[in-house]
């Protein structure tokens, strides 16, 4: 019997590579490793433990295969969930291998519920193009009212939020007016209704602040107040808007575009109001400090007036009456003596102006100005008399002038002026019929005439 060719030493045979359990199963995590530095992998756990060390094992499957997984105390501490077997979760992990037993695993860096990946994207998403338009900018936002009078509470009327809330405000600022306006904080229906409810809010007046809150929850539970809608209603709201949702490290698009964030509903109702407690040990303050400056003042004042009579006893009063008597007489004397100065200077005044007066008394301008007149009208005489004369020699001039020309003058030389039956002079005997009546006009008179022949 031969043993196999494998099995024989001899020459020419290559040496043989001989590796321990341990030696193999660095080897494969190396490969593995530098392969596969960082998946991410989804599907359902289930064998889930969390020893006494903190650390989390499970097993994360699928309909036909499953693998082992870690997750180590420094991560699984900043898990926002419980993980529990039969919950779909999303892992980032590294592939490696439990050198110990050789058990192929992942070692989990990051877990959350499936479905909040993109979700999460989506907030990171909407997150950078509102912050690109401005809607985060800390220019914009407003200061709170110190004493708020009335504020408007959006959230669900049946959550533990607005419980919170209205207990902290009771207790801490009974005074102020507190209005539940109810809307939806979860589902399809709820963007669209805390959209509508912080327009009518804000266009009410009715408000000094309004709330935004609800309690805490899933990323998919708390996505209403990361809608886009919402968040534009938040910008445009003329009232500061404080947003309040989940718990203190949930972040939500609503409190990045609201003028404050508050981490609870508890803590937004602190915030919106002050302490009464405070308020009133404030003002007892502000009393005990009115009351010793009102003492301070008056024991001044009585220090002052102390003096001052301890000033008008040293002065003695009746001195000075009399300093005071004496220059009230000089101050008569002068007063009597620039009266009568006055009273002299004023009746000289008034005679200078008598005598003006009387010269210039209207019947010494009546006088002159009759004289005026009369010299006037005996000129207008002369004048008249002149002109008369003067036109009457003009008319005579004209007179012997046109009777030079009149055609009567010429009738008185022997001619005389024929007429037509109907009165036009005939220049022509040219055109005159026999029997033709005319008339003649002589300087003394006229004559009727009748053609007998031409």
């Amino acid at each position: 019997m031969h043993a196999p060719d494998d099995f024989n030493e001899g020459a020419g045979q290559p040496p043989r590579h001989v590796l321990t359990p341990s030696t193999l199963n660095r080897l494969v995590r190396g490969l593995l490793e530098d392969a596969l530095p960082l998946v991410w992998i989804e599907g359902e756990l289930s064998n889930v433990a969390r020893p006494a060390s903190g650390h989390l094992y499970f097993t994360l499957k699928d309909s036909t295969a499953q693998v082992r997984c870690a997750m180590f105390k420094p991560k699984s501490a900043w898990l926002r969930f419980k993980p529990t077997d039969g919950m779909h979760v999303l892992l980032r992990a590294r592939v490696g291998l439990y050198e110990p037993r050789g058990e192929f695993q992942l070692v989990a860096e990051h877990m959350e519920p499936a479905g909040e990946g993109a979700l999460q994207r989506e907030f990171e998403r909407l997150k950078a193009q509102l912050d690109a338009e401005g809607l985060f900018a800390q220019e914009r936002k407003r200061a709170l009212p110190r004493f708020a009078r009335r504020i408007g509470v959006i959230t669900s009327a049946t959550g533990a939020a607005i419980r919170d809330v209205l207990s902290v405000l009771a207790r801490r600022w009974p005074l102020v007016d507190v209005d539940v306006l109810p809307v939806p904080v979860q589902g399809r229906e709820a963007p669209p209704a805390i959209v509508s409810m912080l327009r009518k809010a804000s266009a009410s007046g009715r408000y000094d602040v309004m709330l935004l809150t609800r309690g805490g929850g899933s990323l998919e539970d708390l996505w209403a107040f990361n809608d886009e809608q919402v968040a534009r209603a938040i910008h445009a709201s003329v009232v500061p808007v404080v947003s309040a949702v989940g718990h203190e490290i949930d972040f939500s698009i609503s409190d990045f575009v609201a003028d404050l964030r508050a981490p609870t509903p508890s803590a937004a109702a602190e915030l919106l109001v002050p302490d009464i407690l405070a308020q009133r040990r404030h003002l007892e303050q502000l009393r005990q400090r009115l009351a010793a400056i009102h003492e301070r003042r008056l024991h001044a004042h009585i220090q002052r007036i102390d003096h001052l009579l301890a000033r008008l006893q040293a002065q003695r009063p009746q001195a000075r009456l009399a300093r005071d008597r004496d220059r009230l007489q000089q101050l008569h004397r002068r007063l009597l003596a620039c009266h009568s100065a006055q009273f002299t200077r004023k009746t000289t005044r008034l005679d200078r102006v008598y005598a003006r007066l009387l010269a210039q008394h209207p019947r010494q301008h009546v006088m002159l100005l009759r004289q005026r007149l009369e010299q006037h009208a005996l000129n207008l005489r002369h004048l008249i008399q002149y002109r008369l004369q003067r036109e009457r020699l003009n008319l005579q001039h004209a007179a012997r002038t046109m009777h030079a020309l009149s055609p009567l003058a010429t009738l008185e030389r022997g001619y005389a002026i024929l007429f037509d039956a109907e009165g036009k002079v005939l220049h022509s005997a040219q055109n005159v019929a026999v029997d033709t009546p005319l008339r003649a006009k002589l300087a003394d008179g006229e004559l009727a005439l009748r053609v007998s022949k031409e």
